[in-house]
């Protein structure tokens, strides 16, 4: 689990057209994190005695089905990033992938402004806090096979095909 969910105050599940999602937020009622692994953020959430409330993530759970409706292809969610430097400069440079489109590792890296630290974008990739809202299902393998993703390949597979039909 994400060192920022220390800062969790309120936890909220709902569903979506790629699967039910979990959407934490801390005191400021900024996203912190957004999973697909809704059993596992629950029982996690109890442990750290995050209140779960369904209605105050309203908010997120809006501009998701907006976007599965086609109204909206990015995200202006209040979110707080917790990450390295570097983590949350890749992060932003994710929010630069246009909707229905993909971008290598490589090419990310050398976005970031080290084309050699692919594998490092890669892992900061991974740590994505809030998937899906920070487009890192849009960035592939040089081949263009599909890697890793927060929710599974599945998932990711579903969002760059909706995506694609979608994109203008």
């Amino acid at each position: 689990m994400s060192k920022s969910l220390i800062n969790a105050k309120t936890i909220g599940i709902f569903d979506s057209q790629f699967g039910s999602l979990s959407a934490w937020l801390d005191e400021s009622d900024k996203l912190i994190r957004l999973s697909f692994h809704t059993q596992k953020d629950l029982e996690y959430a109890k442990r750290l005695e995050v209140a779960r409330d369904d209605h105050k993530v309203e908010f997120v759970a809006r501009q998701i089905r907006e976007y599965q409706q086609g109204e909206r292809v990015d995200f202006d969610l209040p979110i707080n990033l917790y990450g390295t430097p570097f983590q949350i400069k890749v992060w932003n440079e994710l929010c630069n992938i246009p909707f229905g489109e993909t971008i290598s590792y490589q090419t990310l890296a050398t976005r970031v402004g080290n084309p050699k630290a692919s594998r490092a974008v890669g892992a900061a990739n991974g740590n994505n806090p809030v998937s899906l809202i920070i487009p890192c299902h849009r960035v592939i393998g040089s081949d263009g096979s599909l890697t890793g993703y927060e929710g599974g390949i599945p998932i990711k597979e579903k969002l760059l095909a909706f995506e694609k039909q979608n994109a203008g």
